[in-house]
């Protein structure tokens, strides 16, 4: 695994100064009221390069053995399955819209890989999608995707 954090740091900790330095370039660090819009940007990117470089600098200092950083066996087929169900999930929303696309996505995760009963599917999924609707859709007006089943 050290290669891979190592790795995965370094990219991480460019991709964040990059990222701080953008909104730095783009927006204004302060207002006439207060904090402007580079003010939020730029700290989230500077705990990014903190938290990335931990995670680089703990796989130099680390001694162990090489271990293999993709999943084998069952775990693999998992991870598989969920990138597969992701993918459809993208599919699904062109024909169904965002709230019917991701109560299918959540109860065929429950109930695929985690072997949930039925009812706690239906609860878990159906109670997600309409949090997410009623949040972003009803109070923030944020247009979902809609299909010819979803249409609101």
């Amino acid at each position: 695994m050290r290669k891979a954090d190592l790795v995965t740091g370094a990219g991480l900790a460019l991709g964040a100064v990059a990222f701080s330095a953008a909104a730095l370039k783009y927006y204004a660090w302060w207002g006439d009221s207060g904090p402007g819009p580079a003010f939020l940007p730029f700290w989230l990117g500077a705990v990014m390069v903190v938290l990335a470089s931990s995670l680089a600098i703990r796989s130099i200092r680390e001694k162990s053995a090489e271990t293999a950083w993709l999943p084998t066996g069952k775990p693999a087929q998992r991870v598989l399955v969920i990138i597969g169900a992701t993918l459809a999930l993208f599919v699904l929303l062109k024909a169904v819209g965002m709230v019917a696309a991701t109560a299918l996505y959540l109860a065929f995760l429950m109930r695929y890989l985690e072997r949930k009963p039925w009812w706690m599917v239906a609860v878990v999924s159906a109670g997600a999608a309409a949090f997410n609707w009623l949040v972003f859709a009803h109070y923030l007006h944020v247009p979902f995707p809609e299909a010819w089943l979803w249409t609101f």
